[in-house]
């Protein structure tokens, strides 16, 4: 081939590659306002918001810089349906623990959609029928299990996740909770992938007992066992739980959002996927605390207080008691609504999404456990309308 031939190849091929370049952003669409190319930008992590709107789900993609900041990038369909009001869960939005994949619930249309994640783009990958109204997820290692809110029978799935992060249905694996009016928040996976544990926010008093945490143990096939344990909260209405990698668990009490008697919890998680209580309903005086994080170093909780607006610290011990640091840690206004929570990978920032502003607000985590403010940054999100589901690294 002459060294003429040559260019012209090399420039149809460079041509060929910056139409693909641009018709992958456009596919993802630009944030409002945002006049400049993504890839002349540096990130050093992302951030991920659900709109959870009936007639197109989608993600709000968030690029994170190095002190925290984030942009809007655009969004991109789960090409599945949400429900337009709260999920009021924690986890309907789930990243790998090696960032590569994100899972999204569609609780409208009964489906899991699965995304490939190249720093704030993602890629739809797949989407999966996950039973009726699925609303959370927790996943361990090569396990996916999904949280399936309906009345009509509410209850846990498994899925295998494939190494290219497709998911396959675990077959015979959905259990019933030990209530069927639990009106579940959350489900968890213990730190060592053999529990799995489900919140039930209304109280059975036909049930012993009343308020209760349901306890899966989780064999070598993946499967759950057939009946859980109904163990015992502390607390009136717990909504989410967050591990500590030594297996302490905190649970946050919305108190059925009596006004001021919000609190958190602390157990030991034991050996036959009991609770042992080691600090009982530690208040923060505020309103409907519902969502909670552990930082990775195990030393710090925040909980989303959806009916203060605001945000609560606490210092974790390492026997696992509970003190408060600040109930009004951070303050987003009456009206912001706080839901879902997320960490950076490195537990270095929070981040809040607030339904009631169609925003996600973010704070730098201080060495004390104090919250410095990062702004808030609005676009994209349903307003007063139900956007559900955070992650980051």
């Amino acid at each position: 081939m002459t060294r003429h031939l040559k260019r012209s190849a090399l420039s149809i091929l460079s041509m060929v590659a910056l139409v693909s370049t641009i018709t992958i952003a456009r596919a993802q669409g630009p944030a409002e306002g945002a006049g400049e190319a993504t890839q002349g930008y540096s990130w050093q992590g992302a951030a991920f918001a659900m709109t959870n709107v009936v007639d197109d789900n989608r993600i709000v993609t968030y690029r994170r810089a190095a002190d925290g900041e984030l942009t809007r990038v655009g969004s991109i369909s789960t090409r599945g349906n949400g429900i337009g009001t709260d999920l009021d869960t924690q986890g309907g939005l789930r990243l790998s623990s090696d960032h590569r994949f994100l899972y999204a619930v569609n609780a409208g249309s009964d489906e899991i959609t699965v995304f490939s994640v190249n720093g704030p783009n993602l890629t739809f990958l797949q989407k999966i029928y996950a039973g009726d109204e699925p609303n959370s997820m927790a996943i361990h290692e090569h396990l996916l299990y999904v949280l399936d809110g309906s009345v009509a029978g509410n209850g846990i799935l498994g899925f295998r996740i494939r190494s290219n992060g497709t998911l396959a249905p675990l077959p015979g694996s959905f259990r019933l909770l030990s209530s069927p009016i639990a009106v579940p928040g959350d489900i968890e996976f213990s730190p060592d992938g053999h529990v799995l544990l489900v919140t039930e926010k209304t109280t059975n008093k036909l049930l012993d007992p009343e308020d209760a945490i349901d306890s899966f143990r989780i064999g070598s096939d993946g499967l759950a066992s057939a009946i859980p344990k109904r163990l015992n909260s502390h607390g009136l209405r717990p909504f989410s739980l967050a591990f500590r990698d030594d297996g302490k668990l905190v649970v946050a009490e919305s108190f059925n959002a009596a006004l001021g008697r919000s609190a958190v919890s602390s157990y030991r998680l034991t050996s036959e996927g009991a609770l042992d209580l080691i600090d009982g309903s530690v208040r923060n005086y505020q309103t409907d605390t519902c969502w909670v994080v552990v930082t990775d170093d195990g030393r710090y909780v925040y909980t989303a207080n959806f009916g203060s607006g605001t945000i609560s610290s606490y210092r974790l011990d390492s026997d696992g008691d509970l003190h408060l640091i600040d109930g009004k840690a951070a303050f987003l206004g009456a009206l912001s609504q706080p839901v879902d929570l997320a960490l950076s990978s490195d537990s270095g920032f929070l981040y809040l999404l607030l339904r009631g502003k169609g925003a996600v607000a973010g704070f730098k985590v201080r060495d004390d456990g104090g919250l410095a403010p990062l702004g808030v940054v609005k676009g994209g999100l349903p307003v007063n309308d139900g956007a559900s589901g955070l992650a980051a690294f």
